[in-house]
């Protein structure tokens, strides 16, 4: 179902330091930007310790909305650029937004 208005949300997990890439690639592929949060991993991956004192590796949360049409062209790009095909390097996954307030200039666009 597409509904009028209606964006996908991308969102990626990496490591700390490859926020750049996903940024870069989804750019390059159509988004218009992206929002990065920080926060720490706990998958099967991170399980590392320091002296017997557990670590908790940070991690880079990116934020991506985009069209619904663009969304497999962009999570193909962040795939290849972040190499989520190869384990530990984090996960993309979509979410389907279908309300968003505060983001007024890609409405604008569409109206143009």
């Amino acid at each position: 179902m597409i509904c009028e208005g209606c964006k996908d949300l991308i969102v990626t997990i990496v490591k700390k330091g490859w926020s750049e890439r996903v940024i870069t690639a989804s750019r390059k592929a159509g988004a218009e930007g992206g929002t990065v949060l920080m926060g720490r991993g706990t998958g099967i991956h991170e399980m590392q310790s320091i002296l017997g004192l557990p670590i908790e590796p940070e991690k880079e949360v990116i934020l991506t909305i985009v069209e619904p049409e663009q969304t497999d062209e962009i999570l193909l790009a962040i795939e290849k650029a972040a190499q989520l095909d190869t384990p530990g390097m984090g996960i993309a996954f979509v979410i389907s937004l279908n309300k968003i307030v505060g983001r007024v200039h890609m409405f604008s666009q569409d109206k143009e």
